[in-house]
């Protein structure tokens, strides 16, 4: 399926795709500022939460403002080589269960 005139804003998106992305494999050591540097390249962020506690280290929840942006965030930077590990990128689902 191609999109007409490369118009990506108007695609529609598959279910899963959302605002927030879970980011796994990060290095211990990354700042919150080399964060914003790497995400911030595909559009405004809302908010970046690093995990500091044992279980949660190498781990991040990147939330942007706009869902085009994730996506596009999500396409370019899963595999992307940081200090020597390649990011594990998925969008974030929360489990409702009726």
């Amino acid at each position: 399926m191609s999109l007409a005139l490369g118009n990506t804003r108007t695609a529609q998106l598959p279910p899963n795709v959302n605002r927030i992305l879970l980011v796994k494999n990060l290095p211990f050591k990354i700042t919150s500022e080399e964060m914003f540097s790497l995400f911030g390249k595909y559009g405004a962020i809302r908010q970046i939460r690093i995990g500091n506690a044992q279980k949660t280290r190498g781990t991040a929840f990147v939330v942007y403002e706009d869902i085009y942006d994730a996506k596009e965030a999500c396409e370019h930077l899963q595999g992307f080589n940081v200090s020597g590990r390649y990011l594990v990128l998925l969008y974030y689902q929360t489990n409702h269960k009726p």
